[in-house]
């Protein structure tokens, strides 16, 4: 079988991955095998955590309309459920936004939604 030279081939792909672990800490940021080991993890990590992130903001809108909610004399199950029954569509994160931002308008909603 045939020599074959694999040199430009792997310092292209061993430049690539020390390139993108770059500005980590230790050796991973220059030693090939453990920059190697950093980024893979370090690509998992961001590919788990961008579904994660939608978990947990999820999770925060749903607290500050409760919150809200609560304020104005109800419950966040209540009051989705009453705002489902009158047809107002509005997602949680525009709820959550005008809760924090605009008490008054969550007021109207509040109230607009109950009186079915």
């Amino acid at each position: 079988m045939t020599r074959v030279k694999g040199g430009t081939v792997t310092r292209r792909r061993h430049k690539k991955i020390l390139k993108l672990t770059k500005g980590m800490y230790g050796s991973r940021n220059n030693l090939f095998r453990r920059a190697n080991e950093a980024m893979l993890k370090s690509l998992w990590y961001s590919y788990r955590d961008r579904r994660t992130r939608k978990r947990d903001l999820r999770r925060l809108w749903i607290a500050r309309i409760n919150a809200a909610a609560r304020l104005n004399g109800t419950t966040y199950s209540r009051l989705i459920h009453s705002l489902k029954q009158t047809n107002i569509s509005l997602n949680r994160k525009m709820l959550a936004d005008l809760a924090v931002r605009d008490p008054k308008a969550f007021s109207e909603i509040v109230k607009a939604a109950s009186k079915s």
